[in-house]
């Protein structure tokens, strides 16, 4: 299951479930650069890619991937255990009490800001993020979108106002949160009324899409995570919050500074890869994962060799 925003919080408000993690074992240069990830698909496609990258360079790497959630992985890299794996930028926003700065919502400022703060705190290195932005989000039914020309939540809006048919699935705590739908309604200007909701029991995505792409009751649009692997399998469109709604969330290289200094070209090796996650590719990426049942290493390593990165 792709992580989300929710399931962030409550896990880094979870510290007590910290796991006790064993002692480092030296810190001779030729020790394996130790790769972690959380314990969702993308985590490990992530962590997997970056492992099978370094490998290709000639460093020699272990893979610690689904190693658990947010505080668990946080910490191992902090205390050494890990040296690298994938962080979304918008968690800065929890890991410095920090939820009310408007930079979050913005992905050049909410990636500046965790880039400098972890590295004067915590001398951790922030590489390049992707363009791809998990987050909350509103997708559609394609045919709708064609037909009414639907990119972006302003193009929804002006859908609305003309008394255009759309009816969203989506669970109530997205509904009534205040940073999500909410949210959306208050940047953009639009209400939906109860007949153009349906309200379904907890919080999987994967029953919101699937009652959009079956027209359960009328549905044509679904609560999502922006990078959800059956987006693209189920024929969906993301519309895009050009004002900012949610925070940012998108995937990124975060390394210890001690490694980052014994591989100076650390960040040179991941940009590539980086540079071509946007959120088409890593819908795609993630589906074949979890909609055709692929293993995490064989799709990155034919991705890897799409571009060119394994020589």
């Amino acid at each position: 299951m792709l992580r989300t925003p929710v399931k962030r919080r409550t896990a880094l408000a979870s510290a007590a479930t910290l796991l006790l993690l064993c002692p480092q074992g030296g810190q001779a240069q030729d020790r394996p650069v130790v790769i972690g990830s959380k314990l969702d698909t993308e985590g490990a496609l992530l962590g997997e890619m970056m492992a099978r990258l370094l490998e290709a360079k000639g460093v020699k790497v272990e893979r610690r991937l689904q190693l658990g959630p947010t505080p668990i992985v946080r910490q191992a890299l902090l205390s050494g255990e890990i040296d690298l794996y994938p962080e979304y930028t918008g968690n800065g926003a929890f890991f410095f009490q920090m939820e009310d700065d408007p930079a979050w919502h913005d992905p050049a400022k909410a990636a500046e800001k965790v880039r400098a703060l972890d590295a004067e705190r915590n001398n951790l290195i922030w590489l390049q993020p992707a363009s791809a932005n998990n987050t909350w989000a509103i997708a559609v039914r394609r045919d709708l979108a064609e037909k009414a020309k639907l990119r972006t939540l302003e193009d929804l809006a002006r859908h609305l106002a003309s008394g255009g048919s759309f009816k969203l699935a989506a669970s109530a705590e997205f509904v009534e949160s205040p940073a999500a739908l909410p949210a959306f309604q208050k940047a953009y200007g639009f209400t939906l009324a109860p007949e153009r909701l349906l309200v379904l029991a907890g919080g999987d995505t994967a029953v919101t899409m699937r009652a959009a792409a079956e027209q359960l009751n009328g549905v044509n649009a679904a609560m999502v995570y922006g990078t959800d692997g059956a987006i693209s399998a189920l024929d969906l469109v993301v519309l895009e919050d050009p004002k900012g709604a949610q925070v940012v969330y998108q995937p990124a290289p975060v390394v210890r500074k001690a490694v980052a200094e014994r591989l100076p070209q650390i960040d040179e090796w991941m940009r590539p890869l980086f540079a071509s996650l946007t959120l088409e590719t890593l819908q795609k990426l993630n589906g074949r994962i979890v909609v055709e049942g692929q293993p995490a290493r064989q799709v990155a390593e034919a991705h890897l060799r799409g571009l060119g990165l394994l020589g």
